[in-house]
């Protein structure tokens, strides 16, 4: 068996080792044939029992599912429910049994055919991301009418030296990879999937060693191949030498012995060797993620992704969550925090996201109507989210955090509506802080460009890297064809960061970095020589983040960082960079 490597997107960090495990998409093996026409109704109902079925088995897993899992999961299977309700899924297909005569996994492909056809369409990432999911879902059936309903395979049992189990596959769901949780399974290979996939956040929430994007890994691999996973670098090699799977499993060894010593480290105050305290905030999608950010030693929330709420809603034709519910979400994260502080982020979605039900011909959605500019042309929907926010702010302390802002009057808008909400709430008798914190998301180059105008009328300011990056560079980072051209270390948006720091100190106003920059070692030192005291991260990355922290001197960083940000050769600047962690 030859040996081979592929290179995808590292989506999870850590490794893993172990026999591969196929899933085969139940669609290569779909037959076509007609149906005669005294059929046709046995041919519907055969359909219409096996969605029953995995409407069944959906909801099973959702009751099943251990109290420690993470939100998401439960959030993917809702999704997934919604989709399987959905009359495109649930009765287009019966409509092409009975004009068209198809099987029914024939007529099943066909609608799920046309719409992958008009996803491919959407050019916003997220949305076209979602796709996966109508996929997955129409995977599940075909596995029910094909009599392969259950991918996974026999529980391991009392056999200690049996490999774990890496599973290969196009793609797979969130409900598959809960079905594979009980096993042997260790880490996961996709042909598809992004950074914002489905597959990756779970991936990152279960803390699941993963590579997607591999392209053609599902034909690639045979089943029971050995297979190593670096979640790390995204790389996928099949079938070591004996030499590569030793040097793995060293490396893998000492992986799980550096994670252990992290952990006494959550008690651990994050002060540089010069006594500077560091803030370490988490980001979260769901309220339930407040307990991973306390055990791994948050002391606040520095970003809490309020979209997650919306997630699956508006793409089923449903109503948005509500005031009441919105505010039940945002106070239970705010009691779960203790009294420590919770960031809220406003709405950042686009006109041509789910909850929008109009047609949308933007030819670039990324430099569209969303974000703020999406709330701002739906006032009702954006005072509804700010009653619940200020709601919450009644049980603990919270933040407001507006994304996307660039122009003055985009933030005395959304300031004035903030003013509005309360209005109404003092009108209503209901209780809220009068004096929350209002901040701005600076993630447009015009925004780190025009700092006065922000810290001259708002309370703090978040960076958000990963679309300040983008915009800076002009790429897309989830394209292939651009991908390599997304530089953190680029000498412009090193000197954006640095400026918006640096504004923020001489105003008074904190400023943090909420995005991917934030959780990634290799940057902390050089971010920390920005000045920069206040990191928001998912809570996986907290601790090694600490790390670097306690032992880092300010006063041997801050020199060697200004000479970076003079640097104009990337090769000079990543070399300068590298040499900081030795300091």
């Amino acid at each position: 068996m030859a040996s081979f490597t592929l290179h995808g997107i590292p989506v999870s960090r850590g490794i893993s080792i172990g026999r591969a495990h196929l899933l085969t998409p139940a669609a290569l093996d779909v037959k076509h044939y007609l149906v005669p026409e005294e059929q046709v109704e046995a041919e519907v109902k055969r359909l219409q029992d096996a969605i029953a079925e995995v409407h069944r088995n959906l909801q099973e897993l959702w009751t099943e599912l251990p109290k420690e899992a993470p939100t998401e999961l439960g959030a993917f299977i809702d999704v997934h429910v919604l989709i399987l309700s959905d009359p495109m899924i649930s009765e287009a297909p019966l409509d092409i049994i009975r004009s068209r005569h198809y099987n029914a996994e024939w007529a099943l492909v066909t609608q799920i055919d046309e719409l992958s056809a008009q996803f491919d369409e959407i050019e916003d990432e997220y949305l076209r991301e979602r796709k996966q999911d109508i996929q997955q879902v129409a995977e599940r059936v075909l596995k029910v009418l094909m009599g392969t309903a259950l991918p996974a395979p026999p529980p391991v049992g009392e056999d200690h030296f049996q490999p774990q189990m890496i599973v290969v596959a196009h793609d797979i769901s969130p409900a598959d990879m809960l079905a594979f949780r009980d096993r042997s399974f260790v880490g996961f290979v996709t042909d598809v999937g992004g950074q914002n996939s489905h597959t990756a956040i779970v991936a990152r929430s279960l803390d699941i060693p993963a590579a997607v994007g591999m392209s053609q890994a599902s034909r690639l691999i045979e089943q029971d191949d050995w297979v190593i996973v670096d979640g790390d670098a995204g790389v996928v090699i099949c079938n070591p030498s004996a030499l590569v799977m030793e040097q793995y499993r060293a490396r893998q060894a000492n992986l799980m012995k550096a994670r252990k010593r992290l952990l006494k480290l959550k008690k651990t105050p994050a002060v540089t060797t010069d006594g500077t305290p560091i803030t370490l905030l988490a980001n979260i999608e769901l309220p339930d993620d407040c307990g991973p950010a306390l055990e791994a030693g948050a002391v606040g929330v520095g970003l809490f992704r309020s979209e997650f709420l919306f997630m699956g809603r508006g793409a089923q034709g449903l109503k948005v969550p509500g005031e009441d519910e919105q505010f039940e979400q945002y106070r239970k994260a705010v009691l779960a925090m203790k009294g420590r502080p919770v960031t809220i982020r406003t709405l950042d979605v686009g006109a041509d996201k789910p909850l929008d039900q109009t047609e949308h011909t933007a030819l670039n959605p990324a430099l569209g109507l969303r974000a703020i500019r999406y709330c701002l042309a739906e006032p009702q929907l954006f005072l509804t989210q700010l009653r619940a926010i200020l709601r919450a702010s009644a049980f603990g302390k919270v933040r407001i955090l507006i994304p996307m802002l660039a122009h003055a009057f985009e933030i005395d808008q959304s300031l004035a509506m903030i003013e509005q909400a309360k209005a109404q709430l003092r009108e209503q008798n209901v209780k809220f802080d009068d004096d929350v914190d209002v901040g701005a998301m600076i993630e447009i180059p015009a925004a780190a460009l025009a700092l006065p105008m922000f810290v001259k009328r708002l309370d703090f300011l978040s960076i958000g890297t990963n679309d300040l990056i983008q915009y800076t560079l002009a790429i897309d980072r989830v394209d292939y064809e651009v991908a390599h051209l997304y530089n953190p270390l680029h000498p412009a948006v090193l000197n954006l960061i640095a400026m918006t720091i640096e504004a923020g100190r001489k105003a008074g106003v904190d400023v943090a970095v909420c995005g991917e920059m934030a959780g990634d070692v290799k940057l902390t030192r050089l971010l920390l020589g920005m000045g920069l005291r206040e990191f928001s991260m998912h809570p996986a990355q907290l601790l090694a983040v600490k790390q670097e922290i306690l032992s880092s001197d300010l006063a041997r960083l801050v020199p060697r960082t200004r000479r970076i940000l003079r640097a104009m050769e990337p090769a000079a600047i990543a070399e300068a960079v590298e040499q900081l962690q030795s300091l």
